[in-house]
């Protein structure tokens, strides 16, 4: 069993997409707080055993994390061809074989049922509502939901989980940094606040 050290250890080594798109808000989860969350939510029971979707999945850091912790499955959902071809590099250095799906798509098009999905969306700054395309599938396919968010925006998705029978179980801020990798950026780094919002759909698991 991978410790939560080990874990942050092993995502931090994972090749990353040094060309993000702005359009599409590319920005990176740090290893750490990526490995944090992940080692939460196990600890919880939630990822052992389950079946999990990683949406927007980027370089695959979520999914691979969830596998790692002995997800017994994990759709990658990645609409970017440059990130498809580094997340199937990362999961090429692992022995996942028979436990996940690439799905080369918008989310839009995901229909299949999961336990628990993992996104860090769009914030909705270059395509208004981004966030938002996100969660309305989300809570199409899964009873559990990890999603990121600007802090600043829990009105929303407090309003958006009671809209769709979702309780929001809990709030989780992140030290969340974005690096200098677009070209409008001014500053080397520059710390947002975000935090990742736990969607869980009303009625289920009552006893957890």
């Amino acid at each position: 069993m991978i410790s939560k050290s080990q874990l942050a250890i092993v995502l931090s080594r994972l090749k990353k997409n040094e060309k993000p798109k702005a359009k599409l808000e590319q920005y990176m989860t740090e290893s750490g707080i990526a490995a944090d969350i992940l080692w939460l939510f196990y600890m919880k029971g939630m990822i052992k055993d389950k079946v999990v979707a990683d949406f927007g999945a980027g370089n695959g850091i979520f999914g691979i994390g969830a596998l790692l912790l002995e997800a017994k499955f994990c759709y990658f959902v990645e609409i970017d061809k440059t990130s498809l071809a580094i997340l199937k590099e990362n999961l090429s250095d692992f022995e996942f074989e028979g436990k996940f799906k690439i799905i080369n798509s918008d989310v839009a098009g995901f229909e299949n049922k999961v336990n628990l999905i993992v996104q860090n969306p769009p914030f909705g700054t270059k395509v208004a509502h981004a966030d938002k395309a996100f969660l309305e599938v989300a809570v199409k396919c899964a009873d559990d939901i990890l999603s990121f968010h600007k802090s600043s925006t829990e009105r929303f998705v407090r309003a958006f989980a009671r809209d769709y029978s979702f309780d929001v179980s809990g709030i989780i801020p992140v030290n969340m940094v974005l690096s200098n990798t677009m070209k409008f950026h001014k500053s080397k780094r520059k710390p947002i606040d975000v935090s990742v919002f736990w969607l869980k759909r009303k009625d289920v698991n009552k006893d957890n």
